[in-house]
């Protein structure tokens, strides 16, 4: 069964994108190819600053949306006070 992961990625303008995929390194290469989200296209390089796995598309679509409703201070202190 694939695994799903629900990432973060810090731009190269500061800014975050909160992403899916159920392959993080071709993902990954893509957002830094400029071929990912439209958003990270013009905020490369990128950085992944956060990623889990989920066990399926579903469970991670809806932690997904979950983060996309935080504010970067909440998704910040997420990420580095666990």
């Amino acid at each position: 069964m694939k695994k799903w992961f629900v990432y973060i990625l810090e731009c190269s303008d500061g800014t975050l994108y909160t992403g899916i995929t159920n392959d993080m390194e071709k993902r990954f290469d893509a957002h830094n190819a400029g071929k990912g989200a439209k958003y990270t296209r013009g905020r490369t390089p990128v950085e992944l600053i956060f990623f889990t796995i989920r066990e399926n598309r579903s469970e991670a679509a809806k932690f997904e949306y979950e983060i996309k409703s935080w504010s970067k201070a909440k998704k910040l202190k997420y990420i580095f006070n666990r």
